[in-house]
C-alpha cells in the first residue's frame, strides 16, 4: 500500500446556507487538491462532519467523490464508531471497489481498554479489508497505545497502516522504530507531519493540506528526498496557521481557509458552530502574510 504516501487530505464536506450539501464546492475542492499536489483523498473521515450527514447524504458524497475524482487519486474511506459489530458490518457491506482501504477512528466514548481497543480492530481485521487504525485520543478519550499497535501490526498485514494522532510525538517514534517492515506511521496530527516524516514516516493525512496543497505535498516530498532545511522553511512557513485552524475545533478554521480562498461557502451543521470573529480575523491575517 505505499501508494498510500505522502499528503492524504481528510476532506470537508462544504454545505449552501440552508445546510445541505453543497456538491458544486465540493468540486472544487476536490479538483484544487487534485492540481495542486496531493496524493490521495480521505472521504467522510471525521473532518468531513461525517456524524452529522444522514446515510442518503453519505452516500452521494462518495459518489460525487468518486465521479469527479475519476481515478485520478487514490480515495480512502472512513468508516469508523464505538459499536464494533455495527462497524464490521458497515465495512463488509460497503462497496469499496473504488477506495484503497478503510480509515476506522478508533472506538470513543467508551474508553475500552487496551485489551478492548485490541479487540475491536481484530474484528475489523477479520472483514479481510484493508484498514487503517486511527488513533485520535483528544476525539476518542482513548489512547490506543504504541504496544497495541505494534500488537495489531504484527498479527493482522490488512491492519497495514496507522494514522496516528497521539499528543506524544514519542509513541509515534516507538511505533516507527519497532513496527513490522509492511506496516506505516502518517502523521495524523498537521504538526509533527515534518519531524515524523523525517524519521521514516510515510507523510500524513491533513486537514490544512487542502487548503494548502502545494506546499505541504512539496514540505513532505523534500523529507522524503532528506532536504531538510528546505522542508523546514515551508513547516516554518505554515506553523502558525496549522495551530489556527485548530484553535476552535476541527474543521471550524479549515473551513475559514478554504472560503477565504473562494472553494466553499463558511458553514457548519450542529453541534459545530463557524469559527468566532476574532479567530476568523487571526486566520485571514496569517493568510496574507503566508501570500505575501
Amino acid at each position: 500500500m505505499s501508494i498510500l504516501k505522502g499528503v492524504g487530505v481528510a476532506l470537508v464536506t462544504p454545505f449552501n446556507e440552508d445546510l445541505s450539501v453543497d456538491f458544486d464546492s465540493l468540486t472544487k475542492l476536490v479538483e484544487y487538491n487534485i492540481g495542486n499536489g496531493t496524493n490521495y483523498l480521505v472521504v467522510l473521515g471525521t473532518t468531513a462532519e461525517a456524524a452529522t450527514l444522514s446515510d442518503e447524504e453519505k452516500k452521494q458524497v462518495i459518489e460525487h467523490i468518486i465521479k469527479v475524482n475519476n481515478k485520478r487519486l487514490p480515495l480512502v474511506l472512513g468508516i469508523g464508531g464505538n459499536n464494533t459489530l455495527e462497524v464490521k458490518k458497515q465495512i463488509e457491506e460497503a462497496d469499496l471497489s473504488a477506495f484503497e482501504a478503510v480509515l476506522s477512528v478508533s472506538p470513543y466514548y467508551n474508553k475500552p481498554n487496551q485489551e478492548g481497543l485490541y479487540q475491536h480492530y481484530k474484528a475489523l481485521a477479520s472483514t479481510g479489508k484493508n484498514i487503517i487504525i486511527y488513533n485520535v485520543p483528544s476525539r476518542t478519550g482513548q489512547n490506543v497505545e504504541a504496544d497495541t499497535t505494534l500488537r495489531l501490526a504484527k498479527e493482522f498485514p490488512n491492519l497495514f497502516m496507522i494514522k496516528e494522532a497521539a499528543p506524544n510525538i514519542l509513541q509515534y517514534f516507538d511505533i516507527l522504530r519497532k513496527k513490522p517492515e509492511h506496516f506505516s506511521l502518517v502523521s495524523g496530527d498537521d504538526e509533527y507531519t515534518l519531524p515524523v516524516t523525517l524519521a521514516g514516516g510515510n507523510g500524513v493525512i491533513s486537514v490544512i493540506g487542502q487548503g494548502y496543497p502545494k506546499e505541504f505535498s512539496t514540505m513532505v516530498q523534500l523529507a522524503f528526498e532528506g532536504k531538510v532545511k528546505e522542508a523546514y522553511e515551508i513547516h516554518n512557513k505554515l506553523v502558525e496557521i496549522t495551530r489556527l485552524i485548530f484553535a476552535e475545533g476541527n474543521p471550524c478554521g479549515i473551513k475559514v481557509v478554504l472560503a477565504e480562498k473562494g472553494i466553499i461557502k463558511n458553514y457548519l451543521r450542529l453541534p459545530l458552530v463557524a469559527a468566532s470573529e476574532g479567530l476568523s480575523a487571526k486566520i485571514k491575517d496569517e493568510m496574507t502574510k503566508i501570500k505575501g
